[in-house]
C-alpha cells in the first residue's frame, strides 16, 4: 500500500510539474470548490476560529475571509507539489528573501540562529528556498511521514536546496549536534501544543492561547538569536519574505518573552491579511488551567 501511494504521489508530482503556473491555479480554484462546498473540510472549525478571533466582524465578512482562506489552502497544496520540479532560479524568483542582510551579522560571525515562522502564506516553500538565499545551513524541524518512501523523497527534495530535515522527535539531539556549526533552525511555533504542562500561555488574537515552548527553550539554552520570517503573497505564486530579528539576546529576556514577541508578530500579520493563516487548525481546543499566568 505504501509503495502504491508513493507511485501515485510521484505521478501527481510529474503531472503538476508539467502544467504551467497560469493553468495550475485553475486546478487550485477547482480544488477549493471541492474543499469548501462539497467536502466541507473542517469548515465548522474555520468559522468557529474566525468568529472567536473577530467578534466584531459581520457574518458576511467572516464568510469572505473563510472562503479566501480555502483559496490560500488550495494554492499552498498545489504549490507544494510544484516545488518538487521547480528549478532553483524559479524558487528564488517566486519566494524571495528581500532583506537577507538582517541575518548577515550572525552568518558572518559564524553564529547559528532560529528562523521562526507561522502557518501564514506559503510556509512550504520556505524550506526549499531559504537555503538558496541565506548562507547558513538550513535545518528544518518536521514531523516524519509514516510512509518511509515518501519521507525519503521529501528529504531528498529539500536537500537539493541546502535544507536538512530533522525529526521533531529528536529536536534536542539536533540542536546539540549542530551546536558548533553555522546553522539556521527553521521552526514554526503556532501549532497546538501536545503537552499543556509545558505550554506558554499568551493573549493571542484576543484569546488565551497555548504556545509551544520549543523556540523559546532552544533559543535560551543555546543562546541563539530568533528571526521571524514574514511571507507576503504579492500575487498567486509570488511571495516576498521579510526578516525581523525578535531578539539577539535571548538569555537576557524573562521566561515567556520570546514566545510573546513571536505571538505578537504573528498576530500583526494575521490581522493584516487574515485569510492567509491556517484557520482549519484546531488552535484553541485547550482550556486555560486555573491559576495560569497569561502573557500580554
Amino acid at each position: 500500500m505504501k509503495i502504491f501511494s508513493t507511485v501515485f504521489f510521484l505521478l501527481f508530482v510529474i503531472i503538476i510539474g508539467i502544467i504551467p503556473f497560469r493553468l495550475l491555479y485553475l486546478i487550485s480554484d477547482f480544488f477549493r470548490l471541492i474543499l469548501y462546498y462539497i467536502v466541507g473540510y473542517r469548515r465548522e472549525v474555520v468559522y468557529q476560529n474566525l468568529k472567536g478571533c473577530f467578534p466584531n466582524k459581520t457574518e458576511k465578512e467572516i464568510t469572505t475571509i473563510a472562503k479566501k482562506s480555502y483559496s490560500n489552502l488550495s494554492d499552498i497544496f498545489i504549490e507544494s507539489f510544484k516545488s518538487f520540479t521547480m528549478t532553483k532560479s524559479q524558487l528564488i524568483k517566486r519566494y524571495t528573501f528581500v532583506n537577507p542582510e538582517e541575518v548577515a551579522p550572525f552568518e558572518t560571525a559564524g553564529k547559528s540562529y532560529i528562523l521562526a515562522a507561522g502557518h501564514h502564506g506559503n510556509w512550504e516553500w520556505s524550506s526549499v528556498s531559504a537555503g538558496l538565499q541565506l548562507k547558513n545551513q538550513m535545518v528544518g524541524l518536521y514531523k516524519p511521514l509514516s510512509n518511509k518512501y515518501l519521507d525519503a523523497i521529501i528529504k531528498r527534495s529539500r536537500g537539493r536546496t541546502r535544507t536538512t530535515l530533522a525529526s521533531i522527535y529528536e529536536t534536542h539531539k539536533i540542536f546539540s549536534a549542530y551546536n558548533d556549526q553555522k546553522a539556521a533552525f527553521m521552526m514554526a511555533g503556532d501549532q497546538n501544543p501536545g503537552n499543556i504542562k509545558k505550554s506558554i500561555w499568551v493573549n493571542f488574537m484576543g484569546r488565551p492561547t497555548a504556545f509551544l515552548n520549543g523556540i523559546e527553550r532552544y533559543a535560551r539554552e543555546y543562546d541563539l538569536p530568533v528571526v521571524f520570517g514574514e511571507a507576503h503573497r504579492i500575487k498567486r505564486g509570488m511571495y516576498t519574505i521579510h526578516l525581523t530579528t525578535l531578539t539577539d539576546t535571548p538569555r537576557e529576556l524573562p521566561r515567556g518573552k520570546i514566545t510573546l514577541l513571536y505571538a505578537q508578530k504573528l498576530e500583526q500579520i494575521i490581522n493584516d491579511v487574515p485569510e492567509n493563516w491556517l484557520w482549519s487548525h484546531k488552535r484553541w481546543k485547550m482550556t486555560l488551567p486555573e491559576g495560569t499566568n497569561v502573557l500580554g
